[in-house]
């Protein structure tokens, strides 16, 4: 059964699958500290080994290309998506160390595949001129979708009784319906040019390459060591983090389309330089701040920024062959993934010493990126990558 020509488009599929994945996805991190270590009795080295096996497919994003030789990517998309969801379905049915690295394993597969190609068919089917307000929409839908599961975990836990199996298996089930939904109902829909079909690095795309990496090791210091931060110099509880995330969400909800058309307006370089500046600021004021107030402040502002790297994608989509779209998204999520391995076991231990040196790394950091951000040309365009490049040609 076929939808109505007017829901048939590929916008409407990419708005269902932007609120379905953080939809499934947020119960599963919500709920997963809780269900490890009351269920499953984990200790601090199982959770480490987890989170590892968590990221491994991250690494592997790149070989979604492969996967291209057999499915079209809108297939891949909404399949990645039901792995997802059986793998969120399943983690309540295996609570033992080796159940849970398994479902893991098989929930972060499909959520890393997803990602990958999500990003690349949005780069592909959206006009460029309306790629930044309409990747602001999906970061809203995104928020609905977290706010939803945040709210419905909640209600169904603390006031009906249900117990982790149960509400595991509910969301599970749900976006799995979803996912064949969307696999039966949309139509098969053409990509403006055939992708390629093997890995590719271009020298020319080095400028996005670097402010991927950067953007990674900047997002592994918010997830890991901010939130740490709050809980233990500012002793904030579950639920006081939970209301964080809650105010987060409901500001993205809110902002993040309308920063998404002010990228459209005001063009990538200027969104970056504002954006690492603000960072700078940010995570400088991390380490020196000395009430939960000041910090929680901090925190939400932190993760409003995160809207702002939308800039790094609108850039790529003008400066890549449309060919490499694919290819690349792999590629550059891999490259996003080096910082979830490396950083937090460096930074780990330079947090012992003092935790607010690590948030002046985070400062450097976000300097690199100024200075990368600084090289982004006015309009960049294919040929144009970075901004003095034809003046050195």
């Amino acid at each position: 059964m076929k939808l109505a020509k007017k829901y048939d488009q590929p916008e409407v599929l990419l708005m269902a699958m932007a609120f379905t994945m953080p939809l499934v996805f947020s119960v599963w991190m919500v709920l997963l500290n809780n269900f490890v270590i009351e269920q499953a009795s984990f200790t601090g080295e199982e959770i480490g080994i987890l989170q590892s096996i968590r990221e491994i497919p991250g690494f592997l994003a790149f070989t979604a290309v492969y996967l291209l030789l057999f499915l079209k990517e809108q297939k891949l998309a909404i399949i990645s998506l039901a792995v997802t969801a059986l793998g969120v379905g399943l983690t309540g049915f295996f609570p033992s160390t080796y159940g849970l690295y398994l479902t893991t394993l098989l929930m972060s597969t499909g959520f890393h595949y997803f990602e990958t190609v999500n990003q690349s068919l949005t780069l592909q089917w959206i006009d460029k001129e309306k790629t930044a307000h309409f990747m602001g929409r999906l970061l809203s839908a995104k928020s609905v979708g977290s706010l939803l599961a945040y709210g419905s975990v909640w209600i169904l836990m603390d006031y009906a009784g249900w117990s982790y199996q149960s509400t595991y298996a509910l969301f599970g089930f749900f976006a799995l319906v979803m996912a064949l939904l969307m696999y039966f109902a949309f139509s098969s829909f053409e990509q403006p040019h055939s992708q390629s079909k093997k890995l590719i690095l271009r020298k020319d795309y080095w400028l996005f390459y670097a402010l991927t990496f950067f953007s990674g090791a900047r997002r592994q210091i918010f997830v890991v060591f901010a939130g740490f931060l709050m809980v233990e110099k500012f002793h904030y509880s579950v639920a006081d983090i939970s209301a964080l995330f809650l105010i987060n969400y409901v500001f993205n909800w809110i902002f993040a389309a309308r920063i998404g058309k002010l990228i459209g307006k005001v063009g990538e370089r200027n969104i970056l330089i504002f954006e690492y500046v603000g960072l700078i600021i940010l995570f400088i004021a991390y380490g020196l701040v000395e009430t939960g107030m000041a910090a929680a402040i901090l925190y939400v502002v932190d993760h409003l920024f995160f809207a702002l790297a939308i800039a790094i994608k609108t850039y790529f989509q003008k400066i890549a062959r449309p060919e490499d779209i694919a290819a690349t998204a792999g590629v550059s999520f891999s490259i996003n993934h080096i910082a979830a391995v490396v950083i937090p076991a460096i930074l780990g231990a330079v947090w012992m010493v003092d935790s607010s040196l690590v948030f002046y790394v985070g400062a450097g950091f976000a300097a690199c990126s100024l200075m990368l951000s600084i090289l982004i040309p006015k309009t960049p365009e294919q040929g144009h990558e970075w901004r003095y490049k034809k003046r050195m040609a």
